[in-house]
């Protein structure tokens, strides 16, 4: 595995470029994101002070618009944390190699680049027109956290939105039979990373509007990108058909995410049945 770190570069008052002048429109857009960010960065405890969080970029719209508002935030935050990009080049080809490090320069953000090649390792072991998305998502997981616990990083933030949470339910529901989606803040299974979905509580639609409006230099993901027959393509297409015929589900069934009663469930693993008295036991008037 290679890396390499690059700090953001000093910049004389002269070199510094004017942002370009922003519509209402755009900046409500903003403020919302922000404001939706900030709300699930306090009501899940993401961040606390001393934190050294590695921002997870992978060229796409969703880390982006995780970076700048996590940026954005950390100007007026009340806790000191530190924010380092970081990018796992996975050997793809033609992955335009000079599109994030430029860019990071040129928004002055301390940033690394890990090289890998999983790009091969997915291709040899997966037959062709198969799904690959499972093994890329593990390999790059594990060198993500590879690289996080060898310099000290404390929280891994990742890109993910409201709706990836919702469709992964419908996953794990239609195709594995389990209530379980993305916790906007998980332990890692080892025990020694904390990851965390800053963005969980923002819509896809936002998130890319923001992200045309910003003009992000959006990298695609050649490896998978054409497999359109993918199940989570699938749910998508369910949850936008719903959206359309009754606005407003796709956030009721997120808001539902957090509001359950494990008792009119059917998991005696989440509530104990068994320990259940005689109705006039539990009645105070029955007695």
């Amino acid at each position: 595995m290679e890396v390499s770190l690059h700090l953001p570069p000093s910049r004389r008052a002269d070199q510094v470029v004017a942002p370009a002048r922003k519509s209402n429109n755009q900046r409500r857009l903003e403020a919302g994101l922000r404001g939706r960010v900030g709300r699930a960065l306090a009501d899940f405890s993401m961040i606390e002070h001393g934190d050294k969080v590695m921002v997870c970029l992978s060229g796409g719209k969703d880390s982006y618009t995780l970076l700048d508002m996590l940026l954005s935030l950390q100007r007026k935050a009340p806790v000191d944390f530190s924010l380092v990009a970081v990018n796992l080049d996975q050997k793809q080809p033609d992955f335009p190699e000079h599109i994030l490090p430029q860019y990071l320069r040129d928004l002055g953000v301390e940033y690394d680049i890990i090289e890998q090649d999983t790009y091969s390792v997915v291709k040899r072991v997966i037959p062709e027109g198969k799904t690959m998305c499972g093994l890329c998502s593990r390999l790059r997981r594990g060198s993500l956290y590879t690289y996080a616990a060898a310099n000290g990083f404390t929280k891994i933030a990742l890109g993910h939105h409201r709706d990836d949470i919702i469709e992964t339910f419908f996953l794990n529901m239609f195709h594995g039979g389990r209530l379980k989606a993305m916790p906007p803040k998980l332990r890692s299974d080892d025990g020694q990373h904390v990851v965390i979905r800053p963005l969980a509580y923002c819509s896809e639609r936002d998130i890319e509007r923001y992200a045309n409006a910003r003009q992000f230099p959006i990298i695609p993901c050649n490896l998978c990108g054409s497999q359109t027959h993918l199940q989570r393509v699938a749910i998508k297409n369910m949850l936008n058909q719903w959206e359309r015929e009754t606005p407003g589900r796709v956030e009721s069934i997120f808001r539902a995410l957090g509001n359950v009663t494990p008792s009119h469930l059917a998991d005696p693993k989440l509530f104990d049945f068994a320990a259940f008295a005689r109705l006039g036991e539990m009645l105070p008037d029955a007695q």
